[in-house]
């Protein structure tokens, strides 16, 4: 396994955020992360990529225990993620925020660069045609010169997803990357995630409110209710999963209202 947690524990003032959660996700798998509002997903991502520091359990990546490690030192070893307040440099342009992102893989020293080095030159036109080249994969390189602050909402959508790209991680994590997109940009998104994996050989977990997100790119996808984990397995199962559907939607509705639900989802 790429990433394996076990035994996550989360509280917050007595209230359980995560409960006993193992999770694992293999080498070029796109798992999907599901749940009602309040579940743990965004907590669990917290917990992944260091901001919370887990009450109970251990993380480990390409069996590499990172457990305790700050969310730097997590993000250098290959945990890319997005958030769903989007974080942007405004006042950066669109390449600028991609190089922020790029800068741990920088392959010349703070002395090369005061001294003006042969190798600087080299580095930077090398670095500027890769970030050139990932703006342009993800539809966003005839706005390299405009401040970030001035793009659409989709756009910048696309533009976090691209700045963690450029950290070149080994896996991503994406909190609901399709919010606020219209229904065509959230079929762009669609296509977006299945050529991350195809390009750049990535790992992915999703986190999407949007199931046919979810449902669509997703190889398996894990679900959680109230911290703790309810169900786990492909698409298809989890759709008829009856916990996942209460989870969802409570005991009150017909099962043809449930499946046109998820159809329509």
């Amino acid at each position: 396994m790429l990433l394996e947690v076990k035994g996550f524990s989360k509280q917050f003032g007595g209230l359980a955020a995560i409960s006993n959660v193992d999770f694992s996700v293999k080498k070029g798998e796109i798992r999907g992360l599901i749940g009602p509002n309040g579940s743990g997903k965004s907590t669990l991502f917290n917990l992944i990529s260091g901001v919370y520091t887990p009450d109970k359990g251990r993380i480990s990546l390409d069996g590499e225990d990172i457990s305790g490690l700050e969310p730097h030192e997590i993000a250098r070893r290959g945990i890319a993620r997005t958030f769903q307040l989007l974080r942007l440099f405004g006042q950066m342009t669109v390449l600028e925020n991609l190089l922020v992102g790029h800068h741990a893989h920088i392959r010349y020293s703070a002395p090369a660069a005061i001294f003006g080095l042969p190798n600087v030159w080299a580095e930077e036109t090398r670095v500027k045609d890769e970030m050139m080249d990932l703006l342009s994969f993800i539809g966003l390189a005839d706005y390299a010169g405009m401040p970030a602050g001035e793009l659409s909402g989709g756009q910048r959508r696309l533009l976090t997803i691209g700045r963690a790209i450029a950290m070149r991680p080994k896996i991503l994590l994406l909190d609901e990357p399709a919010a606020g997109l219209s229904p065509v940009n959230v079929d762009n998104l669609l296509r977006l995630i299945v050529s991350l994996k195809e390009r750049y050989g990535l790992t992915l977990v999703v986190i999407e409110h949007i199931l046919k997100v979810v449902m669509d790119t997703c190889e398996t996808v894990t679900v959680l209710e109230h911290g703790e984990k309810i169900a786990e397995g492909p698409p298809a199962k989890i759709k008829d999963d009856p916990r996942v559907v209460e989870a969802y939607l409570g005991k009150e509705m017909s099962d043809a209202e449930v499946q046109a639900f998820l159809k329509a989802s």
